[in-house]
Order: structure tokens, then sequence, then C-alpha cells
């Protein structure tokens, strides 16, 4: 069977002669005597398309024999039209070119290993066995795209069993012939089973994303070509929606931000301080009172917590807050004395439904009764 994909990696449209069709759990699995799909492998996904009429759903290698996976069947012995899905195609090969350069100059640089790719669905993560800066990334994104506007040319080649040993591949272990060696002139040499562009500049641009540690080294993340275009696209619009929020120019959204955070930081630490003097105030009602009760519109559960036990450090026994309205239901907190907390908190869910819990001394939850209820309740509760 000819591998067109490895004769020309640029090709969209072939005809080849059916030489098998099984029907499977997924679809029909067709053989060729040639085709232009590239198999998954090598870290690459495989090609789809159509295939005499029908979808080509997934396509395998398995024994030196492709098998495409198909939505309907062909006749053994027909010559069919295969169509590639291109878009798909250049976009893989525009990420696993992009990946080599990274991983050649890499290497180059710190001696590193790729350990592994994986092409995603919107980003392509490459590991390395070695540490790698944050820090410098930029001048490796600039060194990756440097290779790419060099435009030089990707060629593939089989060495001889005698010529390999001298080939000098990035490998970490030594391989058994035939070895496929894919070379980005001047940037890369490695072996590799997938399809790439036929020139770096194909690429296009490859914009690092970020770098972390990854078992004993690190993981890129990138995008190639039309991807990194689309991400950078999105991220200029998101910039102008930011630059027009905030009355700063594209370049000056960091620091605008940066000043946003500081105000509401100090509105944030402002509007706590006059919380935290409000809830004192409402506590010296309850002093000495032994059991309060209190209603305090507009508070979240944390707010409804920190009043009760504002209020239970001045009336002496057991502080229960209550917060929200008629119909809606109320965000409640019990603080004091754990024996008698723990007592409430059950009578309430008995009588009125309360739901909640807590530590002793401490329970919070809701209820869904309404205040004159609440009222009554924890009126007689206190007798």
């Amino acid at each position: 069977m000819r591998k067109l994909y490895y004769e020309d990696s640029h090709i969209r449209h072939f005809s080849a002669r059916v030489t098998g069709c099984e029907e499977s759990e997924k679809g029909y699995l067709i053989t060729l005597d040639a085709t232009a799909f590239y198999p998954e492998g090598g870290g690459q996904a495989c090609d789809l398309g159509t295939l005499g009429g029908v979808r080509v759903l997934d396509v395998r290698e398995k024994s030196e024999e492709v098998y495409h996976l198909c939505d309907g069947p062909l006749a053994v012995g027909e010559t069919v039209e295969g169509s590639i899905d291109w878009e798909r195609r250049f976009d893989l090969m525009q990420q696993h070119t992009g990946e080599h350069i990274l991983s050649g100059v890499i290497y180059q640089r710190y001696g590193h290993t790729n350990s592994g790719f994986h092409v995603g669905a919107d980003v392509l993560t490459v590991d390395f066995d070695g540490p790698i800066p944050a820090e410098e990334l930029p001048a490796l994104e600039w060194a990756v795209n440097q290779a790419v506007w060099e435009n030089v040319p990707v060629t593939c080649f089989i060495p001889s069993p005698e010529e390999l040993p001298n080939v000098p591949y990035r490998t970490k272990k030594a391989l058994p012939w035939p070895v496929r060696i894919v070379e980005v002139k001047g940037y890369d040499l490695c072996a590799c089973c997938g399809v790439h562009t036929k020139f770096s500049g194909e690429v296009g641009f490859v914009k690092l994303l970020s770098c972390v540690k990854f078992h004993q080294g690190v993981r890129i993340e990138m995008v190639c070509g039309g991807r990194a275009v689309r991400l950078m696209d999105a991220i200029y619009n998101q910039n102008k929606q930011v630059s027009a929020a905030f009355s700063a120019k594209l370049l000056e959204t960091g620091e605008a931000a940066r000043h946003m955070n500081e105000v509401l930081e100090q509105e944030r630490y402002n509007t706590v301080c006059a919380r935290r003097k409000h809830f004192s105030l409402l506590a010296e009602k309850y002093r000495g009172a032994g059991f309060a009760l209190c209603f305090e519109e507009g508070l979240n559960p944390a707010g409804v917590r920190e009043l009760a036990n504002t209020i239970y450090d001045t009336c002496g026994a057991v502080a229960a807050v209550f917060s929200g309205e008629d119909g809606k239901g109320y965000s409640l907190c019990l603080a004091g004395d754990a024996a008698r907390v723990k007592a409430l908190g059950s009578a309430l869910s008995c009588a009125l439904g309360a739901r909640g819990g807590g530590k002793p001394g401490f329970y919070q939850g809701s209820v869904n009764a309404n205040r004159a209820e609440i009222t009554a309740f924890c009126t007689d509760y206190r007798e």
C-alpha cells in the first residue's frame, strides 16, 4: 500500500482502489491500495474527510495496513476518490512542525529532550526532561519564530542501516531500522512518523503560552499558525473591551486594572470597617441581655455569622441573627453557649423546618418561616 501522505504532505485529493471493506461496531473498516489519509500516530491526530462519497471518521494503522473507519460501505475493487479535510490537516502540520522547531531550539540551547507532546483541540503541549526558566520564554519564542521566518526547508528521509548510526538525530534511545528522519534545516533533526509542512515559513507564527514544572522537567503550552492568529485576535478584541471599560490605551490596560484593584481593595477595606462599626453599635443594644434576637437586612451568610459573633460578645448567652425576607427565607446564625445553641438549633429545625449545623457553640443555616413566626418562636424559647 502506498502512503501518499509521505510522498506529498500537501496532497488533498487522490484516487485509490478499495482492497477491503469490513463492517465493525462503529462503522466500516476500509483498506485501499494507496491513501493520503494520515493515520493517528507520533502524537499527531489522524486525517478526516471523505472517501467515495462516505465520511472518514477515523484512520488507524495496524501491521503496515491503514484502516479507514467510514460511515458507509464501499465495494471491494472499486476505484474511489478521496478528499482530505485540508484545513484540519494543515493545522495539524503547523502545530507539529512548530513543535519540531521548538524542540530543536531547546535541544541546542539546553540539551533537553522532548519527552512527549500532545496536539489538543485548542493548544499543543510539549514536555521536556529538564528545567527551563519561565523568564526565558520570550527569548525562546523569538528564536523559534526566527526559524519560522527564515523559511528553511523541512525534509524527510530514511537513512540506510549503515548511515543511521552516523545521523545525529535527537533521541534518548536507539531505534531499530528503518528510521524516518525529519529535518528542519539548521534547527532540528529528529526521528518522526508524522507529516509536516514543506517549509518552516508555512508554520506562520508561534506563540508560547506557558512553561510550568512537570515531573523532572517542564511542560510548555503553545499554539502555531492559524491557531496562534485566532488566539491573538481574540485576545486583542478582549483587550479592546477592557481598554474601553477602563478608558485606557490598549497597551496600558494592565496598569489600569492594577489601579482599579487598588481602588476596590480600599473600598472593601472601608466597607469592612464601616460594617464592623455598625455591628458594634448594634451589639451594644444587647449588652447583658443574655438571649439576643436580631434581624438585619442585606447580609450574606458570612455577614450573618460575623454579626452573631459580635452580639454574642455583648449579650453573654446566645445571639440569634437572621437576615432575609418573608417569602424568600432567612439566613440564620446562632452563637453562644454550646448546650443552648445546640438545643435552639434542634428546636428551630423541629418547629420551623430550619436546616443547618456547625461546631459546638455555633449553628448556621437557613429557615423558610416568616419574621413573625421566627420572632414568636424565639420569644417563647427565651421565656
